[in-house]
C-alpha cells in the first residue's frame, strides 16, 4: 500500500496539482467516481457470473472502482491517514455493531441495527 501511496502523490505532485492540499475536492471526486461505478448497473442488476464473463462489462467495472480507489488514497495521503489502521478499526466497529451469531442470514435483522443505530446517533 506504501507504494501505491507514494505513487499517487508523485504522479499528482508531477502535474502541479494542489488536489492533496484539498480534501473538500477530494471528497467530491470520491462521490463523483463511485456515481460513475452505479451507472454501470444503472438499468440492469447484473447477476456475479454475467459480470465474470464478460470483459467489456469487467473492464468498466475495473477502471471505474480503480478511481474510487485512487481519489479515496489521495484523501488518506492529503490527510497522512494510515489507510491499513483505520480500515482495520472500521472493520472492528463493524463487527461489534453486527455480530455473526446475530446477523448471520438475516438481513432484516442488519437493517434493523443500521436503522436503530441512525436513530440513536443523531
Amino acid at each position: 500500500m506504501e507504494g501505491l501511496k507514494k505513487r499517487i502523490k508523485e504522479y499528482i505532485e508531477a502535474r502541479g496539482w494542489t488536489i492533496l492540499e484539498n480534501p473538500g475536492s477530494i471528497a467530491k471526486s470520491i462521490s463523483i467516481e463511485s456515481a460513475e461505478l452505479l451507472e454501470v448497473f444503472q438499468w440492469e442488476d447484473f447477476p456475479l457470473e454475467k459480470i465474470q464473463k464478460d470483459e467489456k462489462l469487467m473492464g468498466k467495472i475495473q477502471s471505474e472502482l480503480a478511481d474510487v480507489f485512487i481519489y479515496a488514497t489521495e484523501m488518506a495521503v492529503s490527510l497522512d491517514l494510515d489507510i491499513e489502521k483505520i480500515m482495520n478499526e472500521k472493520l472492528d466497529k463493524n463487527a461489534e455493531k453486527y455480530p455473526v451469531d446475530t446477523v448471520k442470514g438475516d438481513h432484516e435483522e442488519y437493517l434493523r441495527i443500521k436503522e436503530d443505530h441512525r436513530k440513536n446517533n443523531k
